[in-house]
């Protein structure tokens, strides 16, 4: 037997991350940039509309709010038992079993890193048009992407709290915007004035209304990481609840809000024809018209760091993912190490980073489209694996709270997640059957039907890796799920 820590002094690579850092404001930054607010007003909201035809989107924002919220219930009960950065992958383990949440963990590596890596194409796609407004020169997309990439995997081998604060100035920025475009929407209304039609539940009753659903639980990806932080926040038990019924609440607002300002201004018999002539440039040429073009130029500015902020915390996220399985050696040790100086997970930071600048590289090599072969297509892909995980891990939170009560009431333990899981059963149903709309490619196209399968096979290739823990490391594979108390084991041994 030996100690982790000898008379020599600590490690200096530490084996867990840095406590106490974050406090309820910094985890709701991570969780509201992660959705990134005006990405989504700009991009998913003018989207459903083009799509689906469906003048509903701003009821449906409040439906899947509330699902969400319900989800939630039960989703922080758990949390109070367990601070572990690995989230999904942890709650999947203990609830469901230890070969359910190895293969959640690879589920949930590839859908976190399509997102982070999506975001790249969008901003090189964002941010190229305002360089050549400003200089006068058109760098290609990648170049600007790669600068963005070289930012983030800086600030991800630093303090988390440092990110936190700049999410925090990027984050407040962005939302004044949306609401001062709200506003100037409600004030400036279509020929049919301040119209309440869109938030009429009767909206919702319409064909493709599967689709718009779907299109709108993906504008909340990224409520799901406050858990991520719980380790690194402070009072976790207290601030993961406030955090994530915070962060479902302000989205729901926010994106219910602005999804109907807009059909007033346009009219709601006029919103999905303008949509479908000006996609997301419809919020900028709405401004345009009601706040003149100086404050549409500092929007354009707030929805390339809209997509910055995003990229943070999902970086941060898919970072700390890799940190929880390399902690438990379900992935090799060095990724269960951090930076002394920092407390970040070095090695997971630095592994996204490399995934990220090999897709870049692979984009621009192969001339591929920024904006929807990765942007629109990696985000798409990438959320549908976090709906599949929430859709699972609301499972096993009623599978740990009957096999363990733990002290909750039974609203936390069944009411809420019962409903929850039967609600979200639908919407994996939804998109299932919605996918090739939302990749915006013809029925029948196998990219509708390749795309989900590679959770699929992803799932199978988890369950066989743990299947060989089992049998062959079965003292790793006991430990599966249980964070710091598996490093704290596997350091005496």
């Amino acid at each position: 037997m030996r100690t982790a820590r000898t008379v020599a002094g600590p490690d200096p690579i530490s084996g867990a991350l840095a406590a106490d850092r974050l406090g309820a404001p910094s985890v709701v930054y991570f969780v509201l940039s992660a959705a990134a607010p005006l990405t989504v007003v700009a991009g998913v909201v003018t989207t459903a509309y083009a799509v689906t035809g469906i003048t509903g989107l701003p009821i449906a924002f409040v439906v899947v709010g509330i699902v969400l919220a319900v989800f939630a219930i039960g989703y922080v009960a758990m949390a109070r038992h367990m601070a572990n950065a690995g989230a999904f992958y942890t709650y999947i383990t203990r609830g469901l079993g230890r070969p359910a949440g190895i293969a959640a963990a690879w589920v949930a590596l590839i859908a976190y890193n399509a997102l982070q890596v999506g975001l790249y194409g969008a901003f090189g796609a964002a941010t190229t048009p305002l360089i050549e407004q400003w200089f006068g020169v058109t760098p290609p997309w990648w170049v600007v992407s790669l600068v963005a990439w070289a930012l983030v995997a800086a600030l991800g081998v630093m303090r988390v709290d440092v990110n936190g604060r700049l999410l925090g100035v990027l984050l407040t920025a962005e939302v004044a915007v949306i609401l001062l475009f709200d506003f100037a929407d409600l004030i400036n209304p279509g020929p049919a004035g301040v119209s309440m039609e869109a938030l009429a539940p009767g909206a919702l009753f319409a064909d493709g209304v599967g689709a718009l659903l779907v299109i709108a639980t993906l504008g909340f990806v990224g409520f799901e990481s406050s858990v991520v932080f719980s380790e690194e926040s402070r009072e976790p038990r207290r601030t993961v609840p406030l955090a994530t019924y915070s962060a479902v609440a302000i989205i729901a607002f926010v994106y219910a809000l602005s999804s109907w300002a807009m059909t007033v201004a346009t009219g709601p018999g006029n919103i999905v024809a303008t949509a479908q002539r000006d996609q997301a440039d419809t919020i900028f040429a709405l401004a345009q018209q009601h706040l003149g073009a100086t404050v549409v130029d500092i929007a354009r500015v707030l929805f390339a760091t809209s997509l910055f902020a995003a990229m943070i915390s999902f970086h941060n996220t898919t970072a700390r993912y890799f940190f929880a399985l390399g902690r438990e050696r379900v992935l090799p040790a060095v990724f269960g190490r951090t930076r002394a100086r920092s407390g970040a997970p070095k090695a997971g930071s630095i592994a996204q980073s490399v995934f990220g600048l090999a897709v870049i590289a692979i984009y621009a090599v192969l001339g591929l489209d920024p904006l929807v072969q990765l942007f629109f297509y990696g985000g798409s892909f990438g959320g549908f694996g976090v709906l599949l995980l929430i859709f699972v891990t609301s499972i096993a939170v009623i599978v740990f709270f009957l096999r363990e009560p733990s002290g909750e009431t039974v609203t936390r333990r069944l009411v809420a997640p019962v409903p929850a899981a039967i609600a979200l059963a639908v919407m994996v149903w939804l998109a299932l059957s919605n996918f090739a709309t939302l990749l915006g490619v013809p029925e029948g196209d196998p990219l509708a039907w390749i795309l989900p399968a590679i959770y699929a096979l992803a799932a199978v290739v988890g369950v066989i890796w743990a299947l060989v823990l089992r049998s062959g490391q079965p003292a790793v594979y006991s430990l599966v799920g249980m964070g710091a108390k598996a490093a704290a084991a596997q350091d005496t041994v």
